[in-house]
């Protein structure tokens, strides 16, 4: 087994306690960070099978998925930040 399958096997774990978190996180903001590092973990998983298989291309394809994973998490946030001024302001 070499270190690149071991290094796939702890990103996955981490993965799925992140998927985990993103389920019972108790505030939205805990669900919103546990989908974001699930991203981050993501992006690593997928550079590491690139270089399991000996194919660097697949580096691109990661930092093109952290590209989409930040601003959807920055979207997201943005959109709850409005949600809650828009409540603030009808109170």
């Amino acid at each position: 087994m070499t270190v690149f399958a071991v290094a796939a096997i702890a990103v996955l774990v981490s993965m799925a306690l992140a998927l985990l978190r993103a389920v019972l996180g108790p505030t939205m903001y805990d669900r919103i960070l546990a989908v974001n590092i699930f991203g981050t973990k993501t992006v690593l998983l997928i550079a590491v099978f690139g270089f399991l298989n000996g194919r660097p291309e697949f580096l691109d394809i990661a930092l093109v998925y952290a590209l989409i994973n930040f601003i959807g998490v920055v979207g997201v946030l943005r959109f709850f930040e409005q949600h809650e001024q828009q409540e603030e302001e009808a109170q």
